[in-house]
């Protein structure tokens, strides 16, 4: 029986960021896709903003709240707190002192900072059609897959021979969908162009694999075509799947 709902998933496009609204006594999370932004979880402070044992303990449930997001490749987030407050301030202190895996090496997450907030759906409506957040939106992750960039490039000059790039869909498949095989590479990224994914007439065949793609752990993202990174991809045929070996 076949659980997948690619019309579902059709209606509100791609995984784009995290949006994280910062407030004084908690935080509430939302998954930006390309066509609407939906409720992740809101998490409440154990305490109060001045005690920083009850700080810190906020900040790390921020940060477990986000690792699966960022473990499917999504890996620009936007801080949204009112005016007037370092709560952002105090959210990226933290990720710097105790998370430095979070922004070092070629795979960082992107944190960018905006005022306002983030709190409900209505907020929520009213920033994302803010000509700043849609801004915001595009060079956070411009930056995110220029990073992305780097690591194709580094696995396309590579001396090892196990490691590889596929540039079709039919390849991409095939690699994915029998990633049983435990002697074969395994498939750690898996890019694409918006422009790739409107125009393919294969719609179905393109949504199902990524959809796989995410429930086997590898990461996959949809880039602007326009962005830098995306005139990259569309060089290579607008598709990439990169594989490391196991």
């Amino acid at each position: 029986m076949n659980t997948l709902k690619p019309k579902k998933a059709h209606k509100r496009g791609y995984p784009v960021a995290i949006l994280a609204g910062l407030e004084d006594t908690h935080a509430a999370l939302w998954k930006v896709f390309s066509k609407v932004v939906k409720p992740e979880k809101t998490l409440t402070i154990n305490g109060t903003r001045n005690n920083p044992k009850a700080l810190y303990n906020f900040h790390e449930s921020i940060i477990n709240a986000l690792r699966p997001t960022l473990k499917e490749g999504v890996r620009s987030i936007i801080l949204v707190s009112p005016a007037r407050t370092n709560y952002t301030q105090e959210f990226t202190n933290h990720v710097r002192q105790h998370h430095t895996w979070l922004i070092q090496g070629s795979n960082k997450t992107v944190f960018s900072e905006i005022t306002g907030s983030a709190n409900t759906p209505s907020q929520v409506a009213a920033l994302k059609r803010t000509q700043a957040f849609r801004q915001l939106i595009c060079e956070t992750t411009a930056e995110e897959t220029e990073n992305l960039i780097e690591i194709l490039e580094k696995r396309l000059s590579t001396s090892e021979k196990n490691d590889l790039v596929l540039f079709s869909l039919e390849e991409a498949e095939a690699l994915i969908l029998k990633q049983q095989n435990t002697s074969r590479p395994k498939p750690e990224y898996l890019l694409l162009t918006d422009k790739y994914l409107s125009d393919n007439r294969r719609k179905n065949r393109l949504h199902r694999l990524m959809q796989i793609a995410a429930n086997r752990k590898v990461k996959t993202r949809v880039v602007n075509a326009e962005s830098p990174a995306g005139v990259r991809l569309t060089q290579l045929g607008g598709i990439v799947c990169i594989a490391k070996p196991e």
